[in-house]
């Protein structure tokens, strides 16, 4: 273990350009990758044609059991576009870098729902990679390479390969501070924006940024005027705010629709978590067994973000600390399990306690095991985060 506990990295190392080709090791990992994708999609097939006793029959039946809850809303937004009016109304809340990604495919495929899957697909394999080279910065490859496959079989990793925004947003999380930590600031603040533009935690990215140049400023005492453009990362949420002054004339129309539609406002995190768990005793059956899941992956994420604040770089322990509180600092708080998917520092730090082979069993196990059960449900057409 102590092997892998991190040392600041060689300021040589973090100027090196960056690398667009592939090296062997990454193309073996983005096999391993699409193994578990093809694996994934039979599972599910085969589990939703026993518990639902009906045969899913050809490419887009297979496609079909996985679109559901927001995937369904991420598509109607690439066709229909954003409105103040209608059942589109409450679907300005769904920031649009996705579903307008998934309509530039649909150019070329005449499908929705093929194009959102190319997209996810895609980004899954670009946040493989750039996973990979951004804990190889620190660590050695083969931390680097448990850190991807940790990633890949988490419980809500199937996320990961469907019509939703985890993979493209934690390829844009990953890509922007990649970006900072090989000093190329303005790609970094690009991506950041883009990440903005996909989900409400991109705007974590601008402190991130923050703590990184302060970082590198602490380790050089050297000022970088390329820093200046982390502020490039804020153009990013206010085109968000455009969009939505664009639509209904109110550039915070969102806040007031999350609340009509989605009963969720911002609150103390207390509220939160004291709601979770005040939800484990409301119902004996698939209501409790969601309300455990919310209440031990809330607990998870805490628990890795005080380890990351001894463990990782700031930047990374602002991340898991930003996004930990995003979410649970709601009055209601949901989908957690999914959202943990995103603090990726989290798998360098699983990755480090896998240098045991008793541990990497046991995570690897654990997470197996979920995330059969996870994916079968949400195949199945009920809630599974």
């Amino acid at each position: 273990m102590n092997n892998d506990i991190p040392t600041t990295p060689p300021i040589k190392q973090i100027e090196e350009p960056m690398r667009w080709g592939l090296h062997r090791r990454e193309m073996r990992m983005l096999a391993i990758v699409i193994s578990i994708k093809a694996l994934l999609f039979l599972f599910a097939v085969q589990s939703y044609q026993v518990l639902q006793n009906q045969r899913v029959v050809g490419l887009r039946g297979w496609l079909e059991i996985w679109n559901r809850w927001d995937s369904v809303n991420y598509q109607k937004l690439a066709q229909f576009g954003y409105s103040a009016n209608g059942e589109l109304q409450p679907l300005l809340v769904f920031y649009p870098l996705y579903p307008w990604t998934v309509r530039l495919f649909t150019y070329v495929t005449r499908d929705y729902l093929v194009s959102a899957f190319i997209v996810s697909t895609l980004a899954s394999l670009v946040t493989a990679i750039l996973l990979q080279r951004l804990v190889e910065l620190d660590y050695s490859k083969e931390l680097a390479q448990r850190a991807v496959w940790l990633l890949f079989i988490f419980p809500t990793s199937y996320f990961l390969h469907i019509g939703y925004t985890e993979s493209l947003f934690l390829m844009l999380a990953l890509a922007c501070v990649f970006a900072a930590r090989k000093q190329r600031w303005l790609l970094a603040g690009l991506f950041g924006a883009l990440a903005c533009m996909t989900r409400a935690n991109g705007l974590i990215l601008l402190p991130v940024l923050v703590a990184e140049a302060g970082h590198q400023y602490w380790n050089t005492r050297r000022w970088r005027w390329g820093w200046l453009w982390i502020g490039t990362v804020c153009l990013g949420f206010a085109g968000y705010l455009l969009l939505n002054k664009h639509v209904t004339g109110d550039p915070f129309a969102f806040t007031s629709l999350m609340q009509r539609f989605f009963s969720k406002s911002l609150s103390a995190p207390w509220t939160g978590i004291d709601n979770a768990i005040g939800s484990l005793s409301r119902d004996p059956t698939e209501a409790e067994m969601i309300g455990t899941q919310e209440v031990l992956f809330i607990t998870l994420g805490l628990v890795c973000t005080i380890v990351s604040w001894i463990k990782l770089r700031p930047a990374y322990s602002v991340w898991m600390t930003g996004n930990w509180l995003l979410f649970v600092s709601v009055s209601f708080v949901l989908s957690v399990p999914r959202y943990t998917l995103t603090m990726f520092p989290i798998f360098i730090l699983f990755s480090m306690l896998a240098a045991r082979r008793v541990w990497l069993a046991v995570i690897t196990i654990w997470s197996i095991l979920y995330l059969s059960f996870f994916a079968s449900v949400f195949a199945w057409g009920r809630w599974a985060f």
